[in-house]
């Protein structure tokens, strides 16, 4: 890892005791579903006006957690009222088209919401450091990805980024839980070892990530993941402040939490 990167900044040490992460998830879960309600026109005023369009983008390390934050995040809401689209390796038919075609159809209009695991940045991440985009095809990404993610605010988009970040011996601790466990095993596979292997390669790929499409338009968030409770209450409570930032900033007044 770099000296001085982003990565190195993020303060693993956070925690919240059980009933002190129970108590703050039970609490953000109720705002987050007031505001989902009045982002979709549901409920803040007679005219169903809907607010602008959410879109929370998870990437991170391979068991940082980002499936029992999703899950936390998404657990209050109706599921008639929020999409959640896991993305993986392009087909071979997806790889036809430009790397960004295949994210559109997930992506949330005024008054949706929908959660991403892995994203567009697969671009610049796994392609990089596995050899499956030219070097010419992942530089050209940041350009491509900072301009599409430009646009998607420019038409209101509020775009939470969230990159979970454990550390190399938590992520073994949980990667031999898993293993030890037969409900959970299927968790775990040969990419993830191959990818935990190539972490030296990855660390400076993810420091680039977060540099060169990190802007105003749509910040990176980078939450403490060592203590899974922490990092479930931060990543709604960074959710929360984003939604009603953008309300106000579309002219939405965000109401209390009901």
């Amino acid at each position: 890892m770099a000296p001085g990167g982003r990565l190195a900044e993020v303060d693993l040490t956070q925690s919240l005791s059980g009933e002190e992460a129970q108590a703050h998830l039970l609490a953000a879960q109720r705002r987050m579903l007031t505001l989902r309600l009045q982002l979709a026109g549901l409920i803040g005023s007679e005219e169903r006006r809907l607010g602008p369009p959410l879109l929370v983008l998870f990437e991170g390390w391979d068991a940082s957690g980002k499936g029992g934050a999703i899950r936390r995040l998404v657990a209050p809401l109706d599921p008639r009222h929020v999409r959640v689209a896991q993305f993986a390796a392009p087909t071979d038919d997806e790889k036809r088209h430009h790397f960004l075609s295949r994210f559109w159809p997930a992506l949330p209009g005024w008054g949706g919401m929908a959660v991403l695991d892995r994203s567009w940045y697969g671009r610049v991440l796994v392609e990089r450091v596995r050899g499956l985009a030219s070097e010419a095809e992942w530089l050209r990404a940041y350009d491509d990805i900072a301009a599409f993610e430009r646009m998607l605010a420019g038409d209101g988009t509020v775009l939470v980024k969230l990159w979970l970040e454990i550390s190399p011996e938590e992520q073994l601790r949980r990667f031999e839980k898993r293993e030890k466990d037969p409900l959970r095993r299927w968790k775990l596979t040969d990419e993830d070892w191959l990818n935990r292997e190539q972490r030296p390669a990855y660390e400076p790929a993810v420091e680039a990530m977060i540099a060169r499409t990190d802007q105003p338009a749509a910040p990176w968030r980078l939450i403490p993941a060592e203590s899974k409770g922490f990092a479930r209450v931060c990543v709604i409570e960074t959710v929360i402040e984003a939604v009603e930032t953008g309300m106000r900033a579309h002219g939405l007044e965000p109401l209390p939490t009901l």
